[in-house]
């Protein structure tokens, strides 16, 4: 890794973005001498947890803060096939790679004087259709809005400050990529995941498919969308694992002949210690 290329990419992202190093460390909850030790370029190979988390904070991509710094990964690598069969990881976005985003209905809560249960219900009436693309995030907003008396909603803004990437699973994405064959498969709103790409809150791999709800027209446990995913896998059923969080998805994939793992974020060793036996390569 190039530190100190690192290092000054940092420094030139902070002082554009108008930020001390105190302010800047407040903002993105890191000591001050890490950050130091950062720009200087005197920490060797700096957590990429450290570097997304900084990213966050500074409104960037990852990729502008990281570019030649590491080798990139290429379709190339070795594609490997596991003891247990498996060739291809799904992985779903919330609740796997980052942790929900609750804290976001306390905070329009406080901010409408509203009780946390009816921004809840709200939120959980409309989300499966702005999910499956037959709402926009625009018409999600507005609904929003107008139930909490509010006179506007961002809700990609309120979700993006709410969530929390868990390093110990971007690490597992990381070296899956490596060896394995990856995609993510999520529910999620529409233009969500670009998003969180170009922020950083989800790991820079070459993704060998992305089955985003909101572009398919279905979410989990539909059978339309593995159905989608089994053909971006262009992988056998039965060659193929999905890590999530949320049972019901598990068992449908399971119907299909999948592999499944279900995630406990709250335990994220626990989940990664039971993945990495499952993907423990064949000899």
């Amino acid at each position: 890794m190039d530190e100190a290329g690192l290092g000054r990419r940092v420094q030139q992202a902070r002082q554009a973005a108008g930020l001390t190093q105190q302010a800047l460390c407040q903002k993105a909850g890191l000591s001050y001498s890490t950050l130091t030790k950062i720009e200087r370029g005197a920490i060797k190979s700096p957590s990429i947890f450290t570097i997304q988390t900084i990213a966050a904070a500074l409104g960037t991509g990852l990729d502008s803060l990281m570019r030649n710094t590491v080798a990139p990964l290429t379709k190339e690598r070795p594609k490997l096939r596991s003891k247990t069969g498996i060739r291809f990881v799904y992985f779903d976005i919330n609740g796997c790679l980052v942790r929900f985003f609750h804290r976001a209905f306390t905070r329009l809560a406080e901010e409408s004087g509203t009780s946390p249960d009816l921004i809840e219900s709200t939120f959980w009436h409309y989300n499966d259709q702005v999910c499956r693309g037959k709402m926009t995030v625009e018409q999600f907003n507005a609904v929003l809005a107008e139930r909490l008396q509010l006179s506007k909603v961002d809700w990609l803004a309120d979700y993006l400050d709410a969530v929390e990437p868990i390093p110990e699973t971007y690490e597992l994405l990381q070296w899956t990529a490596e060896n394995y064959r990856v995609g993510l498969l999520t529910n999620i709103m529409p233009g969500f995941v670009d998003v969180m790409r170009e922020k950083g809150y989800l790991p820079n791999v070459p993704y060998d498919a992305i089955i985003d709800s909101s572009k398919i027209g279905a979410i989990k446990p539909e059978a339309k969308i593995y159905e989608a995913a089994e053909r971006a896998a262009k992988t056998p059923a039965e060659e193929i694992l999905l890590i999530d969080d949320t049972r019901t998805n598990l068992m449908a994939a399971a119907k299909r002949g999948w592999h499944v793992l279900w995630f406990d974020d709250y335990r994220p060793a626990e989940s990664i210690e039971r993945v990495s036996a499952v993907l423990e390569p064949e000899a």
